[in-house]
């Protein structure tokens, strides 16, 4: 593999993990900027909607300009902008400032998500198998690292304009280091595979955004509702249905994530081997068991298991679902995952917002049945995943058996020497 191909690929690593460091850090210090700024739990609720526009808005500024300019230009310009954004919230005396400070950083957040997940579709391209997966698991890891050292800095007490302010220095840092080692343009860093001829390819830029792309986005929409009823209701589902104590009702949160990052961490050589179709399948269907075991159960040990599945089986479905998009037509990737990307942001915002009503008409474990019925349409049209001139392909073993697959969109074609079979290449991780 070319060094500059490995290059790239740890830069991508380097951004996702940066993203995820700096969003976990303006988490972690929402109590003391919402001292600051003198607002109470509901006003902080309705500005939190501005964080979730702005970063709306810049994932569908920067889909486009990432097509036009390429990533490796986007990537470091969004990633300075989210780092800048993130002291911002520090700053705020009251609610206005506060609420153009998230405007500001959820830019910033959606043009580096969009962006990097554009550079993401290029590597694994280069590659030629699927990569997707362990750069969104950087995310997540990125995120337990602010918590921690998010903790850590404010037993220094230090105040948030302070914390966020060195924050703010290191994703700039981030940002200039990783910069260079981005890829270039793809006729000069990564082979040309994708999943058609040119004339066959989905979502050329300047044309209208076709329906495979907008059935990926629902489903995205779908999956990431799932995720953020996850997040939101997890611990209060084993507080306030089952009783458990505070301690113990937080590992219904700590189960479902760590369970979405170690899955994620696995999911490339699942795709690798079985296809992004069948990841899609049987963990949205997986999910739905869990989900459903969880909802049903009155044993908080098997609660606790309910929603590890729950995360293990949703974690490899959204990398799919973009990467799907990004390679559907490399000329438009920037702009077809942004499309995907955020009707699934949007899918995070509504899913907390969705169950919280419900609750008014039905037991809060009762309302977790929507996720589930969305995991069940997930499972039914994964097959949207493969690309259009793409089938399964039967495929026989050295054993003389035979075994069914899909060819991924971004594999390497096969070689077929005259009078053999096809074999399935195999690539090492």
């Amino acid at each position: 593999m070319e060094r500059s191909l490995r290059l790239g690929r740890l830069a991508t690593f380097a951004y996702f993990v940066l993203n995820g460091f700096l969003m976990g850090m303006w988490i972690v210090h929402i109590p003391d900027i919402e001292h600051r700024a003198g607002i109470s739990h509901a006003v902080l609720g309705w500005l939190l909607l501005l964080l979730g526009a702005g970063a709306f808005a810049g994932m569908q500024l920067v889909g486009p300009l990432t097509d036009r300019f390429g990533a490796r230009t986007v990537v470091p310009l969004s990633a300075a902008l989210c780092s800048a954004g993130v002291v911002l919230p520090g700053w705020a005396a009251n609610a206005w400032t506060l609420g153009a400070a998230l405007l500001v950083l959820g830019l910033g957040n959606g043009c580096l998500d969009v962006s990097m997940n554009a550079h993401a579709i290029q590597v694994e391209r280069g590659y030629q198998r699927p990569v997707m997966s362990a750069f969104h698991a950087a995310f997540s890891i990125g995120g337990v690292l602010a918590a921690l050292a998010g903790a850590r800095m404010l037993s220094w007490g230090w105040s948030p304009v302070a914390n966020l302010g060195t924050v703010a220095l290191l994703g700039l840092t981030v940002a200039a280091v990783a910069a260079p080692a981005l890829l270039g343009t793809r006729s000069a860093d990564a082979p040309e595979t994708s999943a058609g001829p040119p004339a066959a390819a989905e979502g050329r830029r300047g044309t209208k955004t076709p329906r495979r792309i907008w059935g990926l986005a629902t489903l995205a929409l779908m999956i990431m509702l799932c995720e953020g009823v996850a997040n939101d209701w997890s611990t209060l589902h084993l507080r306030n249905v089952l009783g458990a104590p505070a301690a113990t009702a937080a590992l219904a949160y700590g189960a479902f994530s760590t369970a979405m990052t170690i899955g994620r961490l696995l999911t490339d050589r699942v795709a690798a081997r079985f296809g992004s179709v069948a990841v899609l399948r049987y963990g949205a269907s997986a999910a739905a068991l869990g989900l459903t075991a969880a909802s049903l159960s009155s044993s908080i040990p098997l609660t606790l298991i309910g929603w590890t599945l729950f995360g293990a089986g949703l974690s490899g479905c959204v990398p799919q679902l973009f990467s799907a998009a990004g390679h559907a037509d490399p000329d438009a990737a920037g702009t077809n995952v942004s499309r995907v990307a955020g009707l699934g942001y949007v899918g995070m915002l509504a899913g907390p917002a969705i169950i919280g009503p419900l609750t008014q008409v039905m037991p809060l474990h009762l309302t977790f049945f929507l996720p589930v019925a969305f995991c069940a349409v997930a499972a039914a049209t994964a097959g949207i995943l493969r690309p259009r001139d793409a089938a399964p392909t039967r495929l026989e073993t050295r054993d003389g058996t035979t075994d069914s697959t899909e060819r991924p969109a971004h594999a390497a074609p096969r070689e077929t020497a005259p009078g053999t079979h096809s074999v399935e290449r195999r690539h090492e991780h």
